[in-house]
């Protein structure tokens, strides 16, 4: 029981360490859009974390600028990005997604931006606990956080997969159907002239033969 108390105030001191932003934003054609976290430590870690799911080739212009215009990352045309960072400088970070390079595909964006401090929360002491047992369920506790947030990184990566191939799948049944299309307007025009073809060299023949 002692145990359990101690693991869930850790849990809250963890929790109240970090904070965490997820969205999806749809970027407009030629949009550039701007999202802004306030750090108030130096040192304290920033991780940032995009993937387009839909729209155009799946990709987009994205940079990171810190306090005094500093940039600190910065790339265009990508799908997909992982980024983990320590801030320098206390102030506010932007993160943008720039579409500008498009005329008329809009952008579907899921991102994440969280902050978390590098130094380790402390943890409250607890009577009957030894400092082994404390340590060990402290290792225990972040080693859970680490495998749930990759957990949650690979459930993101497998859901822009799926809404890729989806896109795929769609665009594919598309063509077929403009394909089919196409192919029976063909069809109907060559039986047309098909059967113009030959009334005009009957008619003709019975010209002649009058």
């Amino acid at each position: 029981m002692r145990l359990q108390s101690l693991a869930l105030g850790l849990l809250a001191t963890l929790v109240s360490s970090v904070s965490a932003t997820a969205l999806t934003y749809k970027v407009e054609a030629s949009e550039k859009a701007c999202f802004y976290t306030n750090v108030e430590q130096m040192n304290s870690k920033i991780a940032f974390y995009f993937a387009v799911q839909s729209g155009g080739s799946f990709d987009i212009d994205y940079s990171v600028v810190g306090p005094g215009e500093r940039i600190i990352l910065q790339n265009t045309k990508e799908r997909q990005g992982d980024f983990v960072f320590t801030a320098q400088t206390v102030g506010e970070y932007r993160f943008c997604f720039n579409n500008e390079m498009s005329t008329f595909a809009e952008k579907l964006v899921d991102f994440e931006i969280a902050v978390e401090n590098e130094q380790r929360a402390q943890l409250p002491s607890r009577q009957g606990a030894s400092p082994e047992q404390a340590s060990a369920l402290e290792e225990s506790i972040y080693k859970l956080s680490a495998q749930l947030s990759t957990i949650s990184r690979n459930q993101k990566y497998f859901r822009t997969r799926e809404n890729r191939n989806f896109s795929t799948v769609r665009s594919t049944e598309r063509r077929i159907f403009n394909m089919s299309v196409i192919e029976s307007l063909m069809m109907i025009s060559m039986a047309g002239l098909q059967v113009f073809v030959v009334r005009f060299f009957f008619q003709g023949a019975r010209k002649g033969y009058v």
